[in-house]
């Protein structure tokens, strides 16, 4: 079974501890032990297309396929990710979103209410014109959080 916490591509941390505070390193939308970017709903675990919104409709998928499952993969490696640490998604206060294109920002914060069902954390989106390692890549999101109670390492 696939590691669930995010793995970094190249030589860097995933995430890392200072005191009560976790910070994670932006992750995107690839699959390092598979060699594989998501791309589409085909791409994520059975069940969870049709739950975030797969509409059946090729047209509609297509287009919004991509973002809404590349959302939802960063979101969730951001989870097993805090999980990993010692914490979870109601410790993450501050979210920095990168995207390719702004206008995929709506579709993203439907995904983003999944994850953060209540007050979202405090964010800062900014478009970029290139991520690594191809152009398929839609989002990067970069996470802090702090733990309620200290915990031992």
């Amino acid at each position: 079974m696939p590691d669930p916490a995010a793995k970094p591509l190249a030589r860097y941390s995933a995430w890392t501890r200072r005191g009560d505070f976790i910070f994670l390193s932006g992750i995107i939308a690839v699959d390092p032990a598979q060699g594989r970017i998501i791309r589409g709903y085909g791409d994520l675990p059975e069940g969870v297309a049709d739950r975030i919104g797969r509409s059946g409709e090729f047209s509609v998928d297509a287009k919004d396929g991509p973002i809404i499952a590349q959302s939802w993969y960063v979101l969730d490696k951001i989870r097993a990710t805090m999980e990993e640490a010692g914490g979870s998604m109601a410790d993450v206060f501050k979210l920095v979103q990168y995207f390719r294109n702004l206008s995929d920002f709506p579709r993203y914060n439907t995904v983003r209410k999944i994850f953060f069902p209540g007050t979202p954390p405090v964010s800062t989106i900014v478009e970029v014109s290139a991520m690594l390692p191809t152009n398929d890549i839609l989002i990067e999101v970069e996470a802090t959080a702090h733990l309620r109670e200290a915990q031992s390492l």
